[in-house]
């Protein structure tokens, strides 16, 4: 499957158990298409902040799936 739909999928599903500051961020970058550099000046954090948040959100999202398999079964 395609990452990026992958990632939009998951968000879809577990999107809510992320905080405000972290789905707003996502959302710029899966949903979005913003580039790091974009998020960092709108959000006033760094490139590397935004990259680790990303990847964070990443890491949950799919750590929530792996547990409750609800894409898997949606598929």
């Amino acid at each position: 499957m395609d990452e990026i739909l992958e990632q939009a999928l998951l968000y879809d599903f577990y999107g809510e158990l992320l905080n405000d500051h972290q789905k707003e961020v996502y959302e710029q970058f899966i949903l979005e298409d913003l580039s790091l550099s974009e998020i960092a000046e709108a959000q006033g954090i760094s490139r590397q902040g935004v990259h680790d948040l990303v990847k964070r959100c990443q890491k949950a999202l799919e750590g929530y799936e792996s547990r409750l398999h609800l894409v898997g079964r949606f598929l």
